[in-house]
This record gives C-alpha cells, structure tokens and sequence, in this order.
C-alpha cells in the first residue's frame, strides 16, 4: 500500500476564532473556508506542507448523532477532552513562546517527558489540546 496523511479533523465552535489561532498565533495557512455563519468547514496547514492538512469543522452536525450525543460531544468540547493533535516543531521553545503571547491557553510549559520527547501543550478556541513535540 502507498498511503500517506493527507488530512485530519478538529472541531470548532467560533469559525472566526478558528481561523485567528490556526493562521495567526500557529502560522498556518488558510486554504480553503467553505460554507456561512457557524456552519464553515475551514482547512489550513503548513506553508511549505501542501499536501498535509487540517479540517477545522463544526461538531456533530452528521444527521446521524442523536440530541444526546451533540450534548456529550459539546459537553467534552466545553472540558477540552473531545479533540486534541500532536504537532512538531523544531524550535520548541520559540514556537510556545509566540503561542503565548498570541493568547493560547497554555496547558503545559515546555518540559521533559519521562518517555524521552520534551512537548508543550495548549488549547485552542474550542478546547481541542494542542500537544507541540521538539524536532531533534
């Protein structure tokens, strides 16, 4: 098989909020916003990664969800448990630097994980966790 990453999803709640943290406090590029009002499904990523991307779409809305699992799946969004990536990043400490002064909420400072990575952690406007691995 000839299989490669192409894209992920992420849930978002404020469109607009979205599309600030992702191009402006991460640097990602803004590369497809489809769709009006709460209802935009927006891709971005990396620059000088075309073929990698991310899916920032509305939660829950496949007809399929019953009420009470929009409430679960809107419940964990609120609590930051429901989404989450793991990016990378050569310069850790730079990139948690202007992730903070941009305004993420920082989950954890840069630190030295006991299984051998040093990672940071933030969340973005929805509360998905942003996990960011040192490049070594």
């Amino acid at each position: 098989m000839d299989l490669s990453i192409h894209t992920t999803v992420l849930p978002h709640d404020d469109p607009d909020a979205a599309v600030a943290f992702y191009r402006d406090v991460l640097g990602f590029e803004v590369r497809k916003d489809v769709g009006q009002g709460a209802m935009r499904w927006i891709t971005v990523g990396p620059a000088d990664q075309p073929d990698v991307s991310l899916l920032l779409a509305p939660p829950a809305v496949d007809p399929g969800i019953t009420e009470a699992e929009r409430r679960t799946i809107t419940e964990m969004m609120a609590k930051g448990t429901y989404g989450w990536i793991l990016l990378a990043a050569k310069d850790l400490d730079g990139t948690f630097e202007r992730a903070r002064a941009g305004g993420a909420e920082v989950v954890q400072e840069p630190t030295e994980q006991p299984y051998g990575v040093r990672d940071c952690a933030f969340r973005d406007p929805a509360g998905n966790q942003i996990r960011i691995q040192e490049l070594r």
